[in-house]
């Protein structure tokens, strides 16, 4: 077993070089303060199943437990070793035969014998074997053993996760007292609705020495520049194509799509554009976006299947955009599957853009975009901008996700209440709506450091690897 040692200023940061150097399932055998930081004692959990394994594979004779006991401690791996021990069953004892040696004067003698006039022999009876030794299941007890071990790992895998907590905290707290900005600007990340995860990444790259003034317009710059936002609207009405709005119900989808289409009559004209609705569902669900195709003078086009999507879409060919309005249904309908596959199937490149609810938790939003994803997702629409208190979540899930944002809308009117997605201003309201919020759904100083040790073992910030912070 390769045990190694790491030494750093404090605990965070030997735990960050036995993580780095061994893995995130390393078993650690101390952790002490010494002079001048912090020392670790660690070693592979690959060491500790091929030492297990190699005791078990050598047996010990019965000795050889009295000198373990004897000479030391007992350890894990010797406990282990020891269970693993098959014990002889000892032979049954012959009672009978027993009481005949004890007693030989009432011992039969044999007839043959006392006629010939012979020695007296004593005939012994057959010992009966009354009680077999069961044969040891040799299976049962490596799945028992196994299933120990088992449960012994997690055991110590659930320490590691509490002692890793509670430094975290301890480290939280230590920043709080060092480096009072640092520690304000995560404050005001969490309030504006950023889970812990992404705020801890970005918080802790924060330049060193910097005021509340300067951290604040860094932050805002780092998510800004990891939001992925178009440009103007070339990508979407100028160059054309078959776009297809989907999301769960009630987000918005048909106010949508009848503000896009508004926005590309007054710059193209009616005859260019073409509406198709899937939503055949909902008492008077296509309705509605006919209302707003006749405004407009766009024939509306209503599908009830794959065929009839084909069909359609083979009719309108020659349009040089088409915008469909899909039936809104639960993330977890297995209608989501069945839309995305009609979708899919047609053979003409369809450009799936997901409708997200800005007044979504971030766990919610996540949801929905793991439903709609399997097949592609080629951007996204912030729709009810105008009725979230707070919109950190969205954009803690467009950055994670990696999602390209097309547009926001922050209201019911068609066509004014849709905008080009501005990242600037985007992050700057989401800092300005939380600064409103009220005392009881904001965090104080010292609730941080319990924040951040609940997301010590978090992992969805691996996702953020690629972030940008220049």
């Amino acid at each position: 077993m390769n045990i190694k040692r790491y030494f750093g200023k404090n605990s965070r940061e030997a735990l960050n070089m036995v993580r780095q150097e061994l893995g995130a399932d390393a078993v650690i055998l101390s952790n002490r303060a010494v002079e001048g930081g912090n020392e670790i004692l660690a070693f592979r959990e690959e060491d500790m199943a091929k030492l297990v394994a190699g005791s078990e594979s050598k047996p010990k004779p019965s000795t050889t437990l009295a000198a373990e006991s004897a000479s030391g401690p007992e350890t894990l791996v010797s406990i282990l070793s020891r269970n693993k021990r098959t014990v002889k069953t000892a032979e049954p004892l012959n009672h009978e035969a027993l009481k005949q040696q004890r007693n030989p004067a009432k011992t039969p003698v044999a007839p043959q014998a006392q006629t010939a006039g012979m020695s007296p022999v004593i005939e012994m009876a057959k010992p009966r074997v009354q009680n077999q030794a069961r044969p040891v299941n040799h299976a049962a007890t490596d799945e028992k053993h196994a299933n120990e071990l088992s449960s012994m790992m997690r055991e110590m895998r659930s320490m590691r996760s509490i002692i890793e907590s509670q430094l975290t905290e301890m480290a939280w707290g230590n920043i709080q007292q060092r480096d009072p900005v640092k520690s304000g600007l995560l404050r005001s990340m969490i309030s504006a609705g950023f889970s812990a995860g992404l705020s801890r990444q970005i918080a802790e790259h924060i330049p060193a020495q910097s005021s509340e003034a300067d951290g604040m317009k860094w932050l805002q710059n780092v998510i800004g520049k990891n939001i992925n936002t178009i440009s103007d609207e070339q990508q979407i009405l100028d160059e054309g194509g078959i776009f297809a709005l989907v999301g769960p119900t009630g987000v918005g989808k048909t106010t949508t799509t009848a503000k896009l289409a508004a926005r590309f009559v007054m710059k193209h004209g009616a005859k260019k554009l073409a509406l198709i609705t899937t939503d055949s569902y909902r008492i008077g669900g296509h309705e509605q976006l006919r209302i707003y195709g006749k405004i407009l003078g766009v024939m509306v086009h209503a599908v009830k299947d794959e065929a009839d999507l084909k069909l359609a879409l083979n009719e309108l060919k020659g349009k040089h955009t088409i915008l469909i309005d899909t039936v809104g249904v639960s993330q977890r309908d297995r209608m989501v599957a069945e839309q995305i596959a009609m979708l899919s199937s047609t053979g003409m490149p369809i450009k799936k853009i997901l409708c997200m609810n800005a007044t979504s938790t971030g766990e919610t939003l996540t949801d929905v975009i793991d439903a709609y994803k399997s097949r592609g997702l080629e951007g996204c629409i912030i729709t009810k901008l105008d009725e979230a208190a707070s919109i950190g979540s969205v954009l803690d899930v467009i950055i994670r996700e990696r999602l390209r944002l097309y547009y926001v809308a922050n209201g019911q009117r068609v066509p004014e209440d849709i905008h080009i997605a501005n990242k600037n201003l985007l992050v700057h309201h989401a800092f300005k709506i939380a600064r409103k919020k009220t005392e009881h759904f904001s965090f104080r100083e010292e609730e941080i450091p319990f924040i951040m040790a609940n997301m010590a073992a978090d992992t969805a910030s691996a996702k953020l690897v690629g972030m940008k912070h220049d």
